[in-house]
């Protein structure tokens, strides 16, 4: 992890409406290295999502720069999958085609992307659920479905909204641990949003810490656990996590 996929240069941004203008962002700078798993965290509402939404092109920055360097060193946007806190599965479609859906979108139903698809859904034990329907799975299967959904896209940054927040806390704890394993092994560069100190302690590399709107980096913060293995138990066993979470919910009770 050498080179950074991803610069944020001075993000600004702010919400418009008939009744004026709200800042959301303010001067966000900030690097995202090649493989790495970074946690962003803040108060509630202080521009999280729109912060993923802008490196997702979906919404334009009013002043700054974002600049990527592709793995493969072409000069093209890179691809990016974007995860939302519900799985959006649709009802009628089976698993499998639900997985499909964005290859099928773009044309891409070659053969060797099939193959992919069915590996995918064989390594994270889903395969025999292929044809089943999104309500005749769990929620944690559900997600991960989801996930390979975004993984099949073979995605350069995975962009992650909160994903297992419509999870009940035993499921979000394995399933969290399910998918941060399935980044890793991957080894993709991952961007989390996250309320959750946590989840963010137990899977990132690196946390990086908003303030209350107009949203600034107020602090990163390397995370190194001392871990006998790559579960989310282990790593809330881990003898620094204490100390992390504590500088964690110090910096955020002074947003408060």
């Amino acid at each position: 992890m050498n080179s950074s996929i991803l610069q944020l240069h001075n993000i600004t941004y702010s919400y418009h409406s008939l009744t004026g203008e709200i800042p959301a962002l303010s001067d966000i700078s900030f690097s995202v290295k090649q493989g790495e798993f970074l946690a962003i965290v803040g108060p509630s509402g202080c521009g999280k999502s729109t912060l993923l939404s802008i490196i997702a092109r979906l919404l334009q920055p009013e002043a700054g720069t974002i600049l990527f360097q592709n793995p493969n060193g072409s000069l093209e946007y890179p691809r990016t999958g974007y995860m939302l806190q519900h799985d959006h599965l649709l009802e009628w479609r089976t698993i499998f085609r639900n997985v499909m859906l964005g290859l099928e979108i773009a044309h891409q139903e070659t053969p060797e992307n099939t193959a992919y698809a069915e590996k995918l859904l064989a390594d994270y034990e889903l395969y025999k659920f292929k044809d089943k329907h999104p309500s005749e799975l769990s929620g944690g299967m559900r997600q991960r479905a989801a996930l390979i959904r975004t993984l099949v896209m073979n995605p350069d940054i995975l962009l992650l909204d909160e994903p297992f927040s419509a999870l009940d806390y035993q499921t979000r704890l394995s399933v969290s641990g399910d998918i941060g394993h399935i980044i890793r092994s991957t080894g993709k560069t991952a961007i989390l949003i996250t309320h959750d100190l946590s989840e963010a302690i137990s899977l990132a590399d690196r946390i990086i810490i908003l303030s209350q709107r107009p949203a600034v980096v107020k602090k990163e913060l390397s995370i190194h656990l001392s871990k006998t293995d790559n579960s989310p138990l282990a790593a809330r066993s881990a003898p620094e996590f204490h100390h992390y979470f504590n500088l964690l919910w110090k910096e955020l009770s002074h947003e408060k």
